[in-house]
């Protein structure tokens, strides 16, 4: 299976569309809208066994360390952010009564 750009132009601005040319030659347009990967690295200090780990589960699940370490750094991230807005909001739901999960729970039962 051949896959072609149909507009160089728009590939660099990192929107294009790709004709994707089956065996008989018959074409499936297919929108590509994040073509340009800008990626940054990062250089990180591990110990021996944080590495060992890291590399032993890189193997055995078929996934880069990089993919891994981005997979941790994301999750790391969205637990911050969960974090910071239950701080913003906490006192507001204290204001209205709202002090346990279970008194969310019937409130939004």
């Amino acid at each position: 299976m051949n896959i072609r750009p149909e507009s160089w132009d728009k590939m660099r601005h990192g929107v294009g569309h790709f004709a994707i040319l089956g065996p008989s030659g018959g074409a499936i347009t297919v929108a590509q809208h994040c073509l340009t990967l800008k990626t940054a690295s990062v250089t990180i200090r591990l110990g021996a066994k944080l590495e060992r780990e890291l590399s032993r589960l890189s193997r055995q699940s078929g996934r880069s360390r990089s993919e891994l370490v981005r997979d941790a750094l994301r999750r790391q991230l969205a637990l911050a952010r969960f974090k910071q807005a239950r701080r913003a909001i906490l006192p507001l739901a204290e204001a209205q009564g709202i002090l346990t999960d279970e008194d969310v729970f019937a409130d939004v039962s």
